[in-house]
């Protein structure tokens, strides 16, 4: 090992190379698949709760900005990342992130079973900790602040969402998460909190700010716009937002948006990665 590669401390400084993270991602991958179940369950709890916090963030960051659209979409983006940062460094299990389970399957590493095991264990347990912190957040009457715009904002947030149509819903699903993928591949490069931190970042600022769709974030947003709803209609100050907030509209939202999750960063992020790096049998190097 050179010098120039070698902190004062005697601890590597550079990056992994793409190539190694492959390898950190299929090993990972296969820990993740072994974990047992209340383990697993646990952590998903968490990071359904996490991405809900990022979210809950954002609704507040962008209820009364009086910035530009852009811009405004630019801070959601940017202070949603706090989902995704507790995540990856606190430690949690999230659905979307991994997808990326996919390049221990392709090497048969992990089983379908295990595969799929993993995916509806956490699956769930976002759910479960998404709705946990939507009852929280409201029970802590949060939505109120600033004359009632932050729950005016969650409202057309959700609003916005379960009006998509099946095939834009899939494809801003399949986009989002190769973003959210890409964002986790890049801290497998990672060797300080810092560089998963800035890792994190313009991936997860960039989803939010086009408006792409993230099935454990719509955990969230949606059951807390269908609270709304209900809640701004009872006191008159909807200010016009057309509400059309269903269980049927959530499930409407949530099943090609989870589809398409599952494409973006198990087919266009974890199925191309193992392809370049790790289809040859053997590969170890």
């Amino acid at each position: 090992m050179s010098e120039k590669n070698v902190a004062p401390t005697g601890i590597q400084a550079d990056a992994y190379a793409p190539k190694d993270m492959a390898h950190r991602v299929e090993t990972v991958g296969v820990q993740k698949a072994k974990q047992d179940f209340w383990t697993t369950f646990g952590l998903s709890v968490l990071a359904g709760a996490f991405i809900s916090l990022g979210a809950a963030f954002a609704t507040l960051a962008t209820a009364d900005s009086g910035l530009s659209f852009s811009l405004n979409r630019l801070l959601g983006g940017i202070v949603f990342s706090l989902g995704l940062i507790l995540v990856v460094v606190a430690g949690a299990e999230l659905f979307t992130g991994n997808n990326l389970i996919v390049m221990a399957w392709a090497s048969k590493k992990v089983s379908t079973k295990r595969l799929f095991r993993n995916w509806g264990i956490v699956y769930v347990g976002n759910l479960i900790g998404a709705l946990a912190t939507v009852g929280l957040v409201f029970a802590s009457q949060h939505w109120t602040a600033d004359q009632f715009m932050v729950g005016l904002n969650a409202l057309k947030i959700a609003q916005a969402k379960v009006s998509l149509e099946f095939g834009q819903a899939l494809t801003l699903g399949m986009l989002c998460n190769a973003l959210v993928c890409l964002a986790v591949w890049l801290c497998f490069s990672a060797r300080t909190t810092t560089d998963k931190i800035l890792s994190i970042l313009f991936p997860i600022t960039a989803f939010v700010a086009m408006g792409f769709e993230h099935s454990v974030a719509n955990m969230y947003f949606i059951p807390m716009g269908m609270l709304m709803q209900h809640s701004l209609e009872a006191l008159s100050i909807t200010q016009g937002v057309i509400t059309e907030i269903t269980f049927y509209g959530f499930l409407g939202n949530l099943l090609p948006v989870t589809l398409g999750n599952v494409i973006g960063g198990g087919l266009m992020v974890a199925g191309i990665y193992w392809w370049i790096y790790l289809r040859q049998k053997g590969d170890k190097s």
